[in-house]
Order: structure tokens, then sequence, then C-alpha cells
């Protein structure tokens, strides 16, 4: 990343020189007038540079591979199954801090900041799933990441302060541990004075060792921030560093192009987005999250969410991650290939009239799997283990019988509403079941099939927010081959927490995206 400095012309140099009074004064008054011209040229030129008040980050870009693609997937899910499903289950029952620290593998956009002075500079993942910034510590001494990245020299910095305090932060496979410290982190060409952050000595997961970056900026709130560090916009308005509090993302989705992106502190770029910003308020502190609608199919609805669902806005993940049973659909929509469920398959055949016979009386949906005795739910969720994932739910055999239902329970509701024949809604439950996604996996797609899936729309403050399968449908390198990899992925979280989206990438680099903290809301425009 290019930084961009703001810089004063030098002063102008004076020289003695022999001559009359007369000449000295006028030649005084030359130079005089020369110096003030400077001046003003030399002013002109700092506002035209600084004049929109903005500072900017240019993003690096990394194409992705399989083998990190769907590794990540793996460890995405077990990360945010921790986040969501952990946080209600026992919070505050364990001395670490739990927060998203491992799946970065998937992530394509990365940047530079300086931490110290001299600055010291460190490739970091520019995150608004997590709030911390960490890096590695020179005093991280058994991690083999810890040597394959820049470490920071506290040693070398005329700037640094000690905090001393330690800090174990738990993710899906591993952890990291290390100490706080404060020191001044330029970013961009703004330095945030005395800022907290963590020096690692310890990073036990693969996915730092193979990670192209060397620590994670988090740009969340500070509710989930380890330590009770201030994320660094948060530092940035206390020091009056920035014009306005908000920044905002620019992700260059071309594959062919040199820029990755931008990320813009103190506002926002007229260049980089079309039209005008559609704003959802934040409706949960900690992760940027807000409430969205349904998911439209080729403009059908997919149902599920139809009643609202809970969304985070993700930079730190290329995915779009949803419900099991919205994904499906997806899956059966553009012929991603997945698994066959035995259980999913055997409930729409025992069980499926019953259910169309249910629905057609106005059962509520929530209560006609407890009915026909494949779930034990009070209407909303389960009494005897009312957190559960269908990840954890496959594991314990027969309960996926349940999962199932609820997932056909949806699907036959959805085909009732067009008024379909009871042979056509059972035939198009069982081809969902042989859609449903591997929750270790991913779902291939057939590169040449692109140009005939459909459109698909996720509701955000009453207005459609469309995507084409060219911005869906992630292209993946494989023994110099190009696969296509379905964006979407299965991720359950039950109420009060879900169900939920995660919107990544793939939705940040179709719609500019605007983080305004002094308001506290999100906004969406298509990009530029």
């Amino acid at each position: 990343m290019s930084m961009k400095y703001h810089r004063f012309p030098p002063p102008l140099q004076w020289e003695a020189h022999g001559g009359s009074k007369g000449s000295s004064e006028t030649m005084g008054q030359k130079h005089l007038v020369l110096l003030t011209c400077f001046w003003v040229l030399s002013c002109a030129l700092l506002l035209h540079a600084s004049s929109d008040g903005l500072l900017r980050i240019d993003l690096n870009k990394k194409r992705l591979n399989k083998n990190a693609w769907t590794a990540a997937k793996v460890a995405r899910q077990e990360s945010h199954l921790r986040r969501f499903v952990g946080s209600q289950q026992s919070l505050g029952a364990s001395s670490d801090d739990i927060v998203p620290l491992d799946n970065y593998l998937d992530t394509m956009y990365f940047g530079e900041i300086g931490i110290g002075t001299p600055a010291q500079n460190f490739s970091v993942i520019f995150d608004t799933g997590s709030s911390n910034l960490w890096v590695p510590s020179s005093k991280c001494y058994f991690s083999i990441a810890c040597y394959l990245h820049h470490r920071y020299k506290s040693a070398k910095s005329r700037t640094y302060k000690k905090n001393g305090e330690t800090c174990t932060i738990t993710y899906g496979s591993g952890q990291i541990a290390g100490f706080f410290s404060e020191d001044n982190v330029l970013v961009g060409d703004l330095v945030v004075k005395n800022q907290k952050f963590i020096e690692t000595t310890r990073e036990t997961s693969p996915t730092f060792i193979i990670g192209k970056f060397d620590g994670i900026l988090g740009l969340g709130y500070p509710e989930i921030s380890v330590g009770g560090a201030p994320p660094i916009w948060q530092s940035m308005k206390e020091q009056k560093l920035i014009a306005k509090d908000v920044f905002s993302f620019w992700l260059n989705r071309d594959p062919d192009a040199s820029a990755g992106g931008e990320l813009v502190f103190g506002g926002v770029d007229p260049k980089h987005y079309k039209g005008s910003h559609t704003y959802v308020p934040v409706t949960r502190k900690g992760y940027w999250q807000f409430d969205m609608g349904d998911l439209l199919i080729g403009g059908h609805s997919t149902g599920y969410c139809a009643g609202g669902c809970a969304a985070i806005v993700d930079s730190g993940t290329s995915l779009l991650a949803g419900p099991t049973t919205i994904v499906a659909q997806v899956n059966h929509a553009i012929g991603a290939e997945g698994i066959i469920s035995t259980e999913c398959k055997e409930v729409v055949r025992e069980y499926g009239e019953m259910i169309i016979q249910l629905l057609i009386a106005e059962t509520s949906p929530q209560k006609v799997c407890t009915q026909i005795g494949l779930c034990v739910f009070d209407g909303t969720h389960s009494v005897s283990n009312p957190i559960e994932s269908v990840v954890e739910k496959q594991k314990r055999g027969s309960d996926l019988f349940c999962t199932a239902c609820e997932m056909a329970v949806v699907w036959i509701q959805n085909q009732l509403r067009e008024n379909k024949t009871k042979e056509l809604i059972l035939n198009y439950a069982n081809q969902l079941c042989e859609r449903l996604p591997s929750p270790n996996g991913e779902s291939t797609v057939d590169c040449n099939q692109i140009s005939k899936m459909p459109n698909l729309a996720f509701t955000i403050a009453n207005k459609t927010f469309t995507l084409t399968p060219e911005q869906y449908i992630v292209k993946l390198e494989q023994a110099g081959q190009t696969i296509c990899i379905s964006g979407f992925m299965a991720f359950d979280i039950p109420p009060p927490r879900g169900p939920l989206w995660i919107l990544g990438d793939v939705f940040m680099g179709a719609y500019h995206t605007v983080f305004d903290f002094g308001e506290n809301r999100i906004g969406f425009a298509k990009s530029a």
C-alpha cells in the first residue's frame, strides 16, 4: 500500500549579499514577495490535497485458492458458532475473550499500517468483525507464525509505552496470547497517538502461519474489544483526527484490476458509489449488526427471513453465510452440488403430506413439527437444548429429523403460496434435500452456467439489494485451473440471536458500505 503524506515545501534558503542599503531593501522586498507567493501557493496545494478531509487507505488484493477457501470455511463456521452461540450459553463464564480471529485465509483484502516512531510497517486485515489491533511481538519466541511475519520491536520505538496487561483470545481452532502495549499508530498519513494494542507472543493456529497478513486491525464496536482497548476509529474521534465519524469500504471485485479497493476514514468518496446510500440503524453494538428481511431468488421469496432476520457486515470474510433452510434453496436454484441427506428425504416421504395438511389448516409453522412429534419446541426454539446448530444436531443423530422437518415446513409453505400441487411440492422438497450444503465442504457450480443463474436479492430497509451470478459466484484457483464456488455458506443461529446472516466481501464488493459510528448506522449504495 502506498502511503500518502502531506508535506510543506522546504523553507527558502537566504544568503547574505553585499550592496547598498536601498538595493538591500529592494532585494529584501522581492524576497518577501517571493516568499509570500510561495506560501500562498503551498497553502493552496496543501488545501487541494486534503480539501475533502478524507483519509484514504489503499487495499491490496490477493487471489483466492480452493484449499485456503475450504479450510477457511470450516474454521469460520467454528468461530462464528463460538461467537454467537457461546455468548448466549456462557456469557462471562470463561476468563478468555472470544472473538473471531481465525478464518482470514478466505479474505482478499488487506493494507498497511505503521506502529511506533519511526514507524514499523505491518500488513493487516481491516476487520469489522472484531475490535482489537494486534501484531506479532519480537518477544514471540516459540510460535512459527511469528518468525514468518513482521514483528513489533518496542525497543526501537521512541513513543512506546509499557502496559503489560496479559490477554488470551480463543477462536475456532486455537488461541493467540500476548500482552498490551501503547504506541503511535500510523494509518495512512494520520498518527493515532498512544493506541492500545496487543503484542502477540503465542499464535497456535495454522491460519496465522499460512496467512499473508501480519495482524488484524479491528473496526468493530468497543463492546467486543478484548481488554477494553478502544478501536482505532474511536481513538481517531477522540483525538479529532477525522472530519466525520464514519469510515467506508470500496472493494474492487474486478479480478484483473491492480487496485484492490480503498478504505476511507472521515467520510465517503463520491467516486466509489452510484446514487445515494440506504441507511439502517445498528440494532446491537459489538458487531455491525442490523435487521434485514427476505432473501429473494429470481424475485421469489425464500420465506425463512420474511418476518425478519439479523445480519452483520463482516469485512473479515469473503462469504455470504446464512440459514441452511435458505442456502439449500439457493443451491437448488443455481445447480450447486451438495450432499444427500437421508433424514431429510425420509421426513418428506413420511410426513410431507401431513405437513401440507397442517399448513392448509393454518397451523402455525413454528408448531407443525411439534404436532407431528419430530420436535419438542415451544414455538420458538427447543426447550431441551435451545442453543444448537444444524452442524451440532447432525452429530446427535435423531435430532436431525427435527431440523429437517423445520426446513421442510418453510419449503412447503413457499410452494403453497404459489398454489403448487401436492406432487410438485413434495418433489421440490425432495430436490432441496439433495441440495443441502455440506457443513465442512463447498458447493461447486458449473462455470459455464453462470449466465443462466438467477439474480438473488437481500431485502434491507424495505429495498432490494440485488446480486448477479457474476457477483455471488466466487472463482478460485486450483492446479492452474479456475473452478466456481457458491459464495453462500450454511450458518445456523437459533433465536434470540438468530436467524442471522453474515454479509462479507461478496456483498460489500457489490455495495459500497458506510459505517457511521457517529449516528450508529450502516449505509449501502451500488459500487461504482
